[in-house]
């Protein structure tokens, strides 16, 4: 017996609504990444994109536990003298909030082409409507 590969073209796809009102950061993401990846079907394949399209509404209502709200800290360095930026949780938060959810599933995904690939399918709105009504998409409960 042959070892079973899907195949990219195969792949059937549905479109997941998760709800993040009132929910935890860190419960979201592994949800998301999880549907994104694919990893819940029984023809998961590690090295071929067999994910859904995930939707995350209500980014901007989303919690996290513990002091993280004023403790934790975002660091970019842009590779220039001085270039090191440094924000807070509550200054993103108030920035731009889906910066938050989409970070963090970023880190829980592949960091390479297919990683790339399967953050595409992501799609986060801070607010409860959506513009992807024609996909009919299913809400996902945590």
């Amino acid at each position: 017996m042959k070892t079973f590969s899907a195949k990219a073209e195969e792949i059937e796809r549905q479109w997941h609504v998760i709800d993040a009102d009132g929910q935890v950061l860190g419960a979201v993401a592994v949800a998301a990444a999880n549907l994104l990846r694919g990893k819940g079907k029984p023809l998961f394949t590690p090295h071929v994109d067999c994910g859904d399209y995930v939707v995350i509404v209500n980014a901007d209502k989303i919690r996290l536990t513990g002091a993280k709200e004023d403790k934790k800290i975002y660091t970019s360095y842009s590779g220039y003298v001085g270039g090191q930026k440094r924000e807070s949780v509550a200054k993103v938060r108030s920035r731009r909030p889906q910066l938050l959810v989409e970070r963090a599933v970023r880190g829980m995904i592949p960091h390479n082409r297919l990683g790339r690939a399967i953050y595409r399918k992501l799609k986060v709105y801070n607010g409860p409507a959506h513009p992807h009504e024609a996909q009919q998409a299913k809400p996902y409960e945590l």
